[in-house]
């Protein structure tokens, strides 16, 4: 079934902006997915109304995902360094419609929790590995959701290095880090050539 049209826009598009105006910030077409970017502070009310209209009916979540945006030199869709990406269904148009936010460095996101339980455990994910807050949807001091609870700092943030670690063998030996032991693999290509016999043994 093709997604619900009002003219040429998408009809999640067109009745958001009628009821919410300027905090329905960009509506961005990309590889034939609609991405509707609004602020953090009407996140919670765009997504419930997306989930409980009878037009729409946006009832089941997918997943959320979490981006940094630190080192991207290239336009953006919203201002924040972090933002959270909601992947939504309908299932009556049996269509997908995403819905991103932003937040800086130390602002909170609201949870929608209480509108999909399924959202609970991503944003703790999201929380987990790039330190984005959920207001309402809080880990609790100390505790860690992924990594272990004396883990320092947030993994997928742009501004942690890429370094290995020794691993520790059942008898209590190391094994090399990733650093020592990194090598050419058989797609890089060098000399007009990609591959070769001594890498990939073929």
């Amino acid at each position: 079934m093709a997604h619900p049209m009002v003219d040429q826009e998408r009809l999640e598009a067109v009745l958001v902006r009628q009821r919410f105006g300027e905090a329905l910030v960009k509506v961005k077409e990309f590889r034939g997915e609609t991405f509707l970017c609004v602020t953090k502070e009407s996140l919670v009310e765009v997504i419930e109304f997306l989930k409980t209209d009878p037009e729409l009916e946006y009832s089941y979540f997918s997943e959320c995902v979490g981006v940094d945006y630190l080192t991207w030199k290239h336009e953006r869709d919203l201002p924040g360094r972090f933002e959270v990406i909601y992947n939504l269904m309908s299932l009556k148009h049996s269509s997908r419609i995403f819905v991103k936010t932003s937040a800086n460095e130390g602002e909170a996101i609201p949870t929608i929790k209480h509108l999909f339980l399924g959202a609970e455990y991503p944003e703790r994910e999201i929380q987990d590995l790039y330190g984005v807050a959920f207001a309402g949807n809080e880990a609790r001091k100390g505790e860690r959701f992924l990594l272990p609870d004396d883990w320092v700092g947030f993994p997928l943030r742009k501004d942690v290095g890429l370094g290995g670690e020794d691993v520790v063998f059942h008898d209590d030996t190391r094994g090399p880090a990733v650093e020592d032991i990194q090598m050419p693999h058989a797609g890089e290509s060098f000399e007009g050539l990609t591959g070769s016999e001594d890498i990939s043994g073929r």
